[in-house]
């Protein structure tokens, strides 16, 4: 298939890109860079700088494309309280651009890069037919977005898959700014330096790593209709828990900087995962500690040469 990423210079996009390729696929990724790394992009796919609130460009690049997976999100919780507007424009007013672009250039599959942030919190593993209620505008605009999703299945046919995502990690992670536990902790420990930490880590986070998380989007590629479905790993880890565990890795601890608390931030995500694996016949192969692993070694790597 020819796939068109949208946000395909970040971490997500990047290891996504890189594992649909060496499946056979081909392959253009489309970012403004505005906080992605061209570098990241592998060589062999097509790249194009671009916006998606930009039609024009779009219209140049996405005829005879089979399928986008977008990605192009911004994602930083407490950015979104600070300026809900950017989010809104980014994450809503560039989705709806992409998808009356794909009208137009007869592109009629979408697979969304979504959130657990659009679900009411609660106490037990979130199944995807629970209460949403987005605790912050970054959720509230993938929620947003996943009903135009809805709405333009049934008034224009346009098949789509959101994939909701909790806890992502794994090498290559380099968000601007990096707001992310796993990748905060992991060089902080490294490096000796005192490292975040909000609510004295008791908030408990489904982490899923990137390798599960990719495999998801190919296989949701072969969905047809209107889709919605959680990607995590059905455990459940508190913050202060998983630092041990890097701790343990590392062979040191480092000092620990409380932050208190952080607004708009959940006590408990964790995900049910069995309508993926019923639909998909996916679920998450990689334990925590192996994922943490592997990350721990890339970021000691990269530190090396800083």
């Amino acid at each position: 298939m020819k796939i068109f990423v949208t946000g395909g210079a970040g971490f997500i996009g990047s290891h996504l890109t890189k594992f649909l390729l060496d499946k056979g696929h081909t392959v253009t990724v489309y970012d403004n860079l505005s906080r992605g790394y061209q570098e990241l992009i592998d060589k062999r796919a097509k790249f194009v700088q671009g916006d998606t609130n930009n039609k024009e460009t779009l219209l140049q690049v996405l005829p005879s494309h089979d399928a986008v997976i977008h990605m192009a999100g911004f994602i930083e919780v407490g950015e979104s309280f600070k300026d809900p507007q950017v989010f809104f424009q980014n994450n809503l007013s560039g989705g709806i651009t992409l998808l009356e672009a794909m009208r137009d250039a007869g592109v009629s599959k979408i697979i969304f890069s979504s959130t657990a942030a659009i679900y009411k919190p609660k106490e037990k593993p979130l199944e995807e037919d629970d209460p949403k209620e987005p605790q912050n505008p970054y959720g509230a605009t993938k929620l947003a977005f996943e009903n135009f999703l809805a709405a333009y299945f049934y008034s224009y046919r346009l098949e789509s898959v959101s994939l909701r995502y909790f806890n992502a990690y794994g090498p290559g992670e380099h968000h601007k700014p990096e707001t992310h536990a796993i990748p905060n902790f992991i060089r902080a420990t490294l490096k000796k330096e005192p490292l975040p930490l909000y609510w004295q880590g008791e908030q408990v986070r489904d982490y899923i790593f990137i390798d599960d998380l990719v495999e998801a989007h190919v296989k949701a590629l072969n969905l047809s209709g209107y889709k919605y479905l959680n990607l995590g790993t059905g455990k459940g880890t508190k913050t202060i828990d998983l630092l041990k565990m890097i701790f343990d890795i590392v062979g040191h601890d480092a000092p620990i900087a409380d932050l208190g608390k952080r607004e708009g931030d959940a006590s408990y995500l964790v995900a049910s995962y069995k309508k993926a694996k019923g639909i998909l016949g996916w679920e998450p192969k990689r334990p925590l500690v192996e994922g943490l692993r592997k990350t721990i070694d890339y970021f000691a790597k990269i530190d090396k040469l800083e």
